[in-house]
């Protein structure tokens, strides 16, 4: 079974607080888990930015828009129990309970109102993302998503489109960004070096040499098979070198990914769609325009 969206969690919440208990927030996301059958990696997959596991973000918010409605009340601190609304509403028996049927309620239509007035002019956007059945966060993300993959085919297309000395020093400025290589001018001449038996260069693996790293970095436009790649490793053994670093801005066979993972030499490969997320990652060929912070209450602030 599918991670049910906030909406589906709704009911069951509900049901799970008709005994008149107080109950904490941790434990309702432990049981309802339990009755939507969750896989333990269900239970772990996280949002996009992977600061909140997605099922505890949907019932925290199924559990919101239920005290919004006057279904819930908050006991104290990540606390809540059923009201005597809920318990009235529980004992109607509906067959599901979601944004539309708390509409009936003053102080969620109150609730909703006041999100419009916030929005402004995306008022009208609000009211779709609830109906989409995801959390403001999953929206949210979702948003940042969508603009983060066409940034990226942006920027892969500018590095496609860049001289070889420009692509030169783009991989040298990652690589100082990524936090290898000593000097901006010691890595330039690393990198910089001709080819030599598919290796177009070298770079410290750290400020102090203490490892060096082998670099091949080309605009293929074609994808990248097995056999590059083993002429690649086959360079690495000529130098008797145990690292290496693969850069391409097309994109890497299956088969030449399951050579690197078997060979004794660690080689790792970076396709086009990889590099412009590592760029946008560490701010390379592209700026900040906006940015937007998410908070949430400090409820130990209002504790006395």
């Amino acid at each position: 079974m599918a991670i049910p969206d906030y909406q589906t969690i709704m009911l069951p919440l509900m049901q799970y607080a008709g005994d008149g208990q107080e109950h904490s927030l941790r434990e309702t996301i432990d049981a309802l888990a339990d009755v939507f059958r969750l896989t333990p990696d269900q239970r772990k997959e996280l949002l996009p930015s992977g600061q909140q596991e997605v099922f505890d973000n949907r019932v925290g918010w199924a559990r919101t828009y239920l005290t919004k409605a006057g279904l819930l009340e908050k006991t104290r601190r990540s606390h809540y129990a059923i009201s005597e609304r809920g318990r009235q509403v529980l004992a109607q028996s509906p067959d599901r309970i979601d944004v539309k049927f708390l509409k009936q309620f003053e102080e969620f239509r109150q609730f909703q109102a006041l999100k419009g007035t916030r929005s402004g002019s995306r008022s009208m956007t609000s009211e779709a993302v609830t109906d989409e059945e995801v959390t403001p966060e999953e929206s949210l993300e979702s948003a940042y998503g969508r603009l983060r993959d066409a940034l990226a085919g942006e920027v892969l297309q500018q590095v496609k489109a860049s001289s070889p000395s420009l692509f030169e020093k783009l991989v040298v400025e990652l690589l100082l960004k990524m936090g290898y290589g000593g000097s901006r001018q010691d890595a330039g001449r690393a990198v910089g070096r001709s080819g030599d038996e598919g290796i177009d260069g070298i770079i410290k693996e750290d400020r102090l040499g203490l490892d060096i790293i082998y670099i091949q970095a080309k605009r293929w436009e074609a994808g990248v098979g097995r056999p590059e790649v083993q002429k690649f490793a086959g360079a690495l053994q000529g130098q008797r070198a145990k690292k290496g670093i693969m850069i391409t801005t097309s994109s890497f066979s299956n088969e030449a990914r399951e050579y690197v993972s078997k060979i004794d030499n660690k080689i790792v490969l970076i396709d086009g769609a990889q590099l412009a997320d590592l760029m946008i990652d560490h701010n390379l060929g592209v700026s900040p325009t906006a940015s937007y912070e998410v908070k949430r209450i400090d409820t130990d602030y209002f504790t006395e």
